[in-house]
């Protein structure tokens, strides 16, 4: 009992400086809390309104849509982080010079990533490509899949995911094989005749029935593609309209195995 009384007294001053500035800070805390809250559920909601928005207007790409619904909601937590610091009481101009040096020293250091994110945007801006659409580029070729502020996505044909920096394909040639549609369709087909049979004779029917059918546009090329003891190997390609391509394949299909049909052995 008397360690307990040579204890020496609190001055009532203390403690409510102590209450006081846990009253403060304590209620900062939860002004903090409540303006995270509210932020991130305006961020997300200016989000998904402008990516409504932008998805109403059938002209703008995917990508774009993608693009912007991402770049609202990170400014506007950008907003709300400014605002959470403010409550603290700490001095935002002169936090936002200290993040511009250090922004200046990161961006120094990550020069390749950040030459990918001007790249997206001038990708996002030009829109040399289109989701869905056929493009080579950076050796690379399939199906543009997305286009994020950093990579390109590619699925190849044989069904592989690529990922290309935006700054390689920003920097190489493009070509896309879907932006101008094609009125005509090719037609390919190969056929074997055995070697005992008039192969001379069979190619010279074959591109008689082309040029007699007036679907096949000028410039059909019947050749010998393989000699093997078995048989030799002929290959057919022309173009039609893609309207009449099919039938017309379908056609020359029937004229070929009337023609096999009637060769004698």
């Amino acid at each position: 009992m008397d360690a307990v009384k040579d204890l020496p007294e609190v001055p009532m001053e203390m403690i409510n400086s102590a209450w006081m500035m846990v009253m403060q800070y304590g209620l900062s805390v939860v002004y903090a809390v409540v303006v995270l809250i509210i932020g991130f559920w305006i961020a997300g909601l200016c989000e998904r309104g402008l990516r409504r928005a932008l998805t109403a207007a059938k002209k703008i790409d995917p990508m774009v849509v993608g693009f912007f619904g991402s770049l609202v909601r990170y400014f506007v937590l950008a907003v709300v982080l400014i605002a959470v610091l403010q409550l603290f009481g700490i001095q935002t101009t002169s936090l936002i010079a200290v993040l511009g040096a250090a922004s200046l020293a990161v961006g120094l250091a990550l020069q390749g990533t950040l030459s990918n994110l001007a790249a997206g945007v001038m990708l996002l801006v030009f829109r040399p490509f289109k989701v869905g659409q056929t493009i080579d580029v950076a050796g690379k070729s399939g199906v543009v899949k997305d286009l994020t502020l950093f990579l390109t996505e590619v699925q190849t044909a044989d069904n592989l995911q690529v990922l290309i920096p935006n700054g390689q394909v920003w920097g190489a040639a493009i070509v896309n094989r879907s932006a101008y549609p094609s009125p005509n369709k090719a037609i390919a087909l190969s056929v074997e005749v055995a070697p005992s049979r008039d192969v001379e004779g069979f190619i010279a029917t074959l591109r008689a029935t082309l040029a007699n059918d007036t679907r096949i546009l000028p410039g059909a090329s019947v050749l010998i593609s393989s000699i093997t003891e078995e048989a030799i190997g002929i290959s057919v390609s022309a173009l039609a309209p893609a309207s009449e391509a099919d039938g017309a394949k379908a056609d020359l299909f029937a004229a070929i195995r009337a023609q096999l049909a009637g060769m004698p052995a």
